[in-house]
């Protein structure tokens, strides 16, 4: 039975030389070789964190390539991603958090407080930061965590993104 997981259809198309850029961003570049071990690392935090193939995990953060990671290391997980755009205001985000019910949140450390309240009265687990140095709770974390090799079967089926809109057309 083939994988339908999207990073894997990402990975296999990758090109056999491991030093040609992937992505270039202003603090540098990021290689195709060091994709596959620094989405692993994340694949290891997002299963110590108890993060299992379906589960939903809301990201709220500016641009950065280390967001550009943690969205493949989903898709690696089999992690559904919800990226919400960082101008809704903590009532938006608070229905999205209530809609979506999540297993992590990654939040710009400047939001951490807010979001970390309403996720402790929505139950949410766990919530980590990330700002657009690629620092945060979640990149220390990440330092420690083991290089996973896992890429988690998925279907055709199964959801990997979920996109919330603000319902207008045009």
């Amino acid at each position: 039975m083939n994988n339908s997981n999207i990073y894997e259809l990402f990975r296999s198309r990758f090109p056999a030389d491991t030093e040609a850029v992937f992505l270039e961003h202003e603090r540098g570049s990021l290689l195709y070789g060091q994709i596959q071990n620094e989405t692993g690392q994340l694949t290891a935090l997002l299963k110590q964190l108890g993060v299992k193939k379906g589960d939903r995990i809301i990201v709220q953060v500016d641009k950065s390539a280390e967001a550009v990671l943690l969205y493949l290391a989903c898709l690696r997980a089999g992690a559904i991603f919800i990226p919400l755009n960082t101008a809704y205001t903590a009532q938006e985000v608070r229905y999205f958090m209530e809609d979506a019910n999540p297993h992590l949140i990654v939040c710009r450390p400047q939001d951490l407080e807010t979001i970390t309240d309403c996720a402790r009265e929505l139950n949410v687990p766990h919530v980590m930061t990330l700002d657009d140095q690629g620092s945060g709770s979640l990149i220390e974390a990440k330092s420690n965590a083991p290089c996973s090799t896992d890429i988690e079967h998925c279907e055709g089926s199964d959801t990997a993104c979920i996109l919330y809109t603000s319902g207008t057309t045009g």
